[in-house]
């Protein structure tokens, strides 16, 4: 798949490190020995050596690696202090799953926490992104799988492009403005991977349905079905004037705006603990640059209240 820095409006993911992790046999203890550190192909893992209250798994946005996760989230002293485990995966580059890789993922993350003996009953999973896609996805596959005893608490996604029919007509829109070669490019790539895959959303609509976890279009939200009674939270910082003079990009066309949409639509189908959470001028990457689709409009203390509640 192509690494290159993405600019489409909505992937969003312009980190351009991609560093693989080291696979480390035996767990490495920090300098401090506040937390113990394992870090393994697939992921890494922080333990505070204090009592383990909760467990918090991140996914990353398109390209991220736990590597990226950790400089752009820093977010571990707040989870240490806590007692909160942290998983940070290195599974990525998915816009959808696929049923084999929900099993899978599922299975490997109930694997890590049972090897780890971490608590299973105060999950939570949250992610960056497309990271948040695959978050909102597996959560709802794990709570509907008697073979899985990891139901996540809570779920929290972060400005996520949850909508796949609005990825490809967006490319559609892209290509036709022609604001910028890259943008083109890009999504002359979106509408050949979701049209290899899922074919075009005008006559195959129903493929989308079953794959995305949001279609505005008819109203879908069968991939959360199981989600019903599950916390969750939706993060984004809907700055129409930035993607207007950065990227040329209408309000529909942000992931802020299917975002705002989900959140009404679980509403009105009766879930009750949605929080849709709009920031402002939060939005900042850790090298300074301002950009509303980043980790860092969410408030790190606000999300640790948020999973110690009740």
């Amino acid at each position: 798949m192509k690494r290159a820095s993405i600019i489409f409006v909505l992937i969003l993911c312009t980190f351009i490190s991609c560093r693989q992790s080291e696979e480390k046999k035996e767990p490495v203890i920090s300098d401090n020995s506040e937390f113990t550190k394992i870090i393994k192909e697939d992921y890494e893992l922080y333990i505070p050596q204090e009592e383990i209250k909760a467990v918090l798994i991140l996914f990353g946005g398109y390209p991220e690696v736990a590597e990226d996760i950790k400089r752009e989230f820093k977010i571990l002293d707040t989870t240490r202090q806590n007692g909160i485990a942290v998983i940070l995966s290195n599974f990525n580059q998915k816009l959808w799953l696929e049923e084999s890789e929900k099993y899978q993922l599922a299975k490997s993350l109930q694997n890590i926490i049972v090897q780890n003996q971490l608590p299973t009953d105060n999950i939570y999973i949250g992610g960056f992104s497309s990271g948040g896609v695959v978050s909102l996805l597996i959560s709802d596959f794990i709570v509907s799988r008697k073979q899985f005893y990891i139901d996540p608490k809570g779920v929290f996604i972060v400005d996520s492009p949850i909508d796949l029919v609005a990825l490809y007509q967006s490319s559609e829109k892209n290509i036709k403005r022609n604001f910028s070669q890259t943008s083109v490019e890009e999504s002359k790539w979106l509408i050949a991977t979701l049209g290899d895959s899922l074919g075009n959303p005008k006559g195959d609509i129903k493929n989308y349905e079953d794959k995305s976890v949001f279609t505005l279009k008819t109203d879908n939200t069968s991939n959360l079905r199981k989600l019903k009674s599950t916390k969750i939270r939706l993060y984004t910082e809907p700055d129409t004037l930035w993607w207007k003079e950065n990227r040329m990009a209408d309000y529909d066309q942000t992931n802020a705006f299917y975002i705002k949409e989900l959140s009404k639509s679980l509403n009105d189908k009766g879930y009750k603990n949605v929080e849709y959470i709009a920031t402002k001028n939060k939005g900042y990457r850790a090298s300074g640059e301002r950009h509303p689709h980043s980790w860092s409009i969410v408030d790190k203390k606000d999300l640790i209240n948020w999973m110690m509640s009740k």
